[in-house]
């Protein structure tokens, strides 16, 4: 048995905390929020309980449906046809099968065929390969055109990266483009699936997990900095006390890492400094009506500053209409100054321009949460800049959400790399034969 600190709460630190506890493990959870979830944390919604940011779940998920069924809520997953649509210049279309691909306004019948077998043979495709080398916008043109590059994708990368946009991997959106593609009930039927009760029904089942296996969970209790002495992790200080552990997972994003382990080499410290991230300002609005039938909808329209929008109750109910509009921007940019009720205005302006028919009157509540540190820019080559798992520092493991590429952020990714950094407590070489 081994003392073990997780730092962190969200899906990550949870999974890594209920995996080392089933091993035997004392373990520690320090989180610096009131509640335990991360980025899938719930709050109150004006009686609803609901995600910060939102989630879904596809059919490739396997490692969140395997920790499901170990809990024992494997009866909570539900699945849902869904729909998807396009808003260019002015008109929502649909999107997302190929009889909405044949009949979508200004691109060309060849443009269309490159599109679709674009589409079809990303899905099928079984690895990144050479895709790791190169950027999103130079395979996308290689397969479709300037044209359909300019009008499709780059307004999606324009409004997330800004001017990062067209040096995005293009292993990162092939893996996008497969899950979701292989989350399919046919070819004409996307099917996306949600835990009943939200994320919140998976974190509430971790949590009594960890507390029924010895573990314990220490929430407004922020970690400071990890302590090593000779090469070797000895210990944390949160809350100004220190505390004494053999093995440390940290799940912070990468940007805290240099202050909170000072004993790192430079090195690595700089390496972990190297990995850049954007923030998001997350909008969610609950409304007396829809905004569409779709689940998401993309939008290129030069009126509208956002990439897209998510409308959660056409996945999960929720009794009044859920819209999720997140706005990613480097925290440098002059949005991120903005106040969130300066943007939950202009973003409510852009749902009235997508639904002519929605009013002041059918706002019943809008929040908004924002993340300096939510989603990684992944350039080209961007695979060989994350540093391993296992730090110089004996006993201490180092893992955000970038490290899940070239998938994105996500929960199954989250509940794979837990279990793998609880493995790796008593089997240390295992993080540097292969990576996960």
């Amino acid at each position: 048995m081994k003392r073990v600190a997780i730092i962190g709460a969200g899906v990550m630190g949870l999974a890594a905390a209920y995996h080392a506890a089933k091993a035997g493990h004392q373990v520690t959870v320090f989180e610096a929020d009131h509640v335990p979830g991360g980025m899938a944390a719930h709050f109150d919604f004006a009686g609803l309980s609901i995600e910060r940011y939102y989630h879904f779940v596809c059919k490739p998920d396997q490692p969140t449906f395997e920790l499901m069924r170990e809990l024992g809520i494997a009866d909570r997953m539900r699945w849902v046809p869904t729909a998807m649509g396009y808003f260019v210049d002015g008109k929502l279309h649909a999107w997302g099968n190929p009889v909405a691909l044949l009949r979508f306004p200004g691109l060309s019948f060849i443009d269309k065929l490159r599109y679709g077998l674009m589409m079809f043979l990303s899905v099928k495709r079984t690895s990144a390969g050479k895709l790791e080398d190169v950027s999103a916008k130079t395979w996308i043109e290689a397969w479709c055109g300037r044209h359909v590059y300019a009008k499709l994708w780059q307004p999606l990368f324009r409004f997330k990266f800004y001017e990062h946009a067209d040096n995005i991997s293009a292993a990162w959106v092939w893996t996008r483009i497969k899950r979701l593609g292989s989350s399919r009930r046919s070819l004409m039927q996307e099917e996306l699936g949600y835990i009943e009760g939200g994320s919140e029904t998976l974190v509430t089942a971790l949590v009594a997990a960890i507390e029924r296996l010895g573990g314990t969970i220490r929430l407004n209790a922020p970690v400071s900095e990890v302590l090593s002495t000779d090469g070797r992790v000895t210990g944390v200080v949160a809350g100004g006390a220190t505390q004494d552990f053999d093995a440390v997972i940290s799940t912070v994003p990468t940007p805290f890492v240099a202050n909170m382990v000072p004993s790192l080499p430079e090195a690595s410290k700089a390496a972990y400094d190297d990995i850049l991230n954007i923030g998001v300002v997350c909008l969610i609005y609950k409304l007396r009506r829809s905004v569409s039938p779709n689940f998401w909808i993309n939008i290129s329209d030069e009126r509208i500053a956002i990439p897209g929008l998510v409308e959660f109750s056409n996945l999960r109910p929720t009794g009044d209409t859920i819209v999720y509009v997140p706005y990613y921007m480097p925290v440098t940019h002059p949005n991120w100054q903005k106040s969130d009720d300066q943007l939950l205005g202009e973003a409510f302006g852009y749902l009235k321009l997508i639904n002519p028919e929605l009013s002041d009157a059918d706002l019943i509540d809008a929040r908004a949460g924002r993340l300096r540190h939510a989603q990684p820019v992944c350039p080209p080559g961007f695979g060989a800049r994350i540093p391993p798992v296992q730090t110089p520092v004996a006993g201490l493991q180092i893992a955000d959400t970038c490290f899940y590429y070239p998938e994105d952020r996500g929960i199954s990714e989250g509940v794979r790399y837990g279990a793998l950094m609880a493995r790796a407590i008593d089997d240390p070489p295992a993080w540097r034969t292969a990576r996960p």
